[in-house]
């Protein structure tokens, strides 16, 4: 992971919200793709999807850093997924784009969702990576129950409520002594071939007050309003996915008919850290190149 917009010709900005001064870094151009973070992401996380898709071409690009996450500070408030998609069409507006080409992972695919959702104007398609949708969200509801159905998802969050604060400061002790990989192995189907950027990312980005948050959230959202969603959907995910299912893609494919679905194999949770090509090209976001 690369922290270095220059390479991809972003211009960083700060836009301001009712959720608070929001960081985002853009590239004006024809048919933009908005790439949204997940838990434990920045804009950062979408550089090796970038690199892969050779900079998505000459396209116009806008990635977020959502308030809480990455650069932009923590927002005042409790902060929903309905504050989310907010905040991406207060930045749109501020940028001037119009509608846009989304793509989201983990949470950022939640958000993308319900954005296509309520604002459907703004979104030409959209692509989940690793999204935590349907399986989240009962989850989220009944931990007990998700003890066996999504395990990962449910120990974490309940290690998080028990730790409070002193969770990321764990975190970066774990990375200090060299055991952050036996930590991160679960999320990735191999940790130790990963550059160390990655784990790097992992620990700087994770924020375990704004986890915690939004799968509260979570477990009072109606997913069956994404019946709604009317433009083109494509969703990826690993089958070694420790935070999503591949039940989810049959979901996802009552709620939304027509949606185009794939599962890599040999891939956890960052499909598109570990497999940006296969994600790229399934997204149809090499075909962009000029």
């Amino acid at each position: 992971m690369r922290d270095a917009p220059a390479a991809w010709g972003l211009a960083r900005s700060v836009v301001p919200t009712g959720s608070g001064p929001v960081v985002v870094h853009h590239r004006p151009g024809p048919d933009p793709v908005l790439l949204l973070h997940g838990v434990a992401g920045s804009w950062t996380t979408w550089t090796p999807l970038l690199a892969a898709a050779g900079g998505i071409g000459d396209r116009g690009l806008v990635l977020v850093d959502l308030p809480g996450w990455g650069s932009s500070p923590e927002p005042s408030t409790p902060f929903t997924v309905d504050d989310g998609v907010r905040v991406l069409v207060e930045v749109l507006d501020a940028l001037a784009v119009g509608s846009v080409d989304v793509v989201g992972h983990s949470m950022g695919a939640f958000v993308g969702l319900h954005l296509a959702v309520v604002a459907p104007d703004r979104v030409r398609s959209l692509g989940l990576v690793s999204g935590t949708t349907t399986a989240t969200v009962r989850a989220a509801r009944h931990p007990w129950r998700a003890l066996v159905s999504l395990p990962a998802f449910t120990l974490l969050r309940a290690g998080l409520l028990v730790t409070g604060r002193s969770a990321r400061r764990i975190l970066r002790a774990t990375a200090r002594t060299g055991l952050l990989p036996v930590l991160a192995a679960p999320v990735f189907a191999h940790v130790r071939r990963l550059d160390p950027s990655v784990l790097d990312a992992f620990v700087e980005e994770f924020r375990p007050g704004r986890f915690t948050a939004a799968a509260r959230d979570a477990a009072h959202h109606d997913v069956e309003r994404w019946s709604a969603v009317a433009c083109p959907v494509a969703a990826v995910l690993g089958r070694g996915d420790v935070f999503a299912r591949v039940t989810d893609l049959d979901d996802l494919r009552r709620l939304v008919p027509g949606a185009r679905t794939a599962v890599l194999e040999d891939c956890g949770h960052f499909a598109h850290v570990e497999h940006p090509e296969a994600v790229a090209a399934f997204l149809g976001l090499v075909a962009a190149q000029g």
